[in-house]
């Protein structure tokens, strides 16, 4: 069962994510609560596995709630909810280590999908968006023909897989792309993840950009 904690200063919104997210058999929405504080309390209290979390809310913002939520349950997964795919806010959450965003535009039957998926690793929820984040906002060197002194520690072809993770693909597509088992893929993400000391997909698209071994556009 993935434990869920919604954190939205609105109600109506609250209320809406609750009735989508506990129709779903898997999911079970363990507390509702209004800014980030309370986010990360009822995270710990309730051992929660994701927190969808909203940017704007009074008293403790998204960003400062991620990074509360993290240093009470390290282990959560936080999602922000956004009503814009452009927010500066959202690139302040993903340096505090959010794992990613949902737009409130997204449909509804989509929500449950993110919600796994975010609560896996296996991808990130909306990932072009995301690397348009990304694109715009984290620095980044200009891309060069040398392997930063970074990723030294990684394989030619963990290089190969973590260039294509940059571009928002998930195990499937990469498999898909590079021409290896999906099993194989795996293995060399969590490779990836422990060599460079990374929790999750966007902080490795991050780290990517910001050591030039991608640039903007590419792909």
């Amino acid at each position: 069962m993935i434990r869920v904690v919604i954190a939205d200063d609105q109600n109506l919104i609250r209320g809406g994510l609750r009735a989508i997210l506990d129709a779903e058999a898997d999911i079970e929405v363990v507390a509702e609560v209004a800014n980030g504080l309370d986010a990360a309390t009822a995270a710990a209290t309730h051992q929660a596995d994701v927190v969808l979390m909203d940017v704007q809310m009074p008293d403790v913002d998204g960003i400062s709630g991620t990074r509360t939520v993290l240093q009470a349950r390290p282990d959560c997964r936080v999602v922000i909810l956004t009503m814009f795919d452009l927010d500066e806010y959202v690139v302040g959450a993903l340096r505090a280590g959010a794992s990613g965003f949902l737009l409130k535009t997204t449909p509804p039957a989509d929500l449950a999908d993110a919600v796994r998926a975010c609560h896996t690793g296996e991808m990130l929820f909306a990932p072009t968006v995301t690397r348009r984040l990304v694109e715009t906002y984290v620095h980044h060197p200009p891309a060069s023909g040398d392997i930063p002194d970074t990723l030294a520690a990684l394989t030619p072809r963990e290089i190969e897989v973590l260039r294509v993770i940059a571009r928002g693909l998930s195990n499937a597509e990469i498999a898909a792309e590079l021409y290896l088992g999906e099993a194989t893929v795996k293995t060399h993400v969590t490779r990836i993840f422990a060599k460079l000391g990374l929790r999750d997909r966007v902080q490795a698209v991050v780290l990517a950009y910001e050591t030039g071994l991608v640039s903007p556009g590419e792909g």
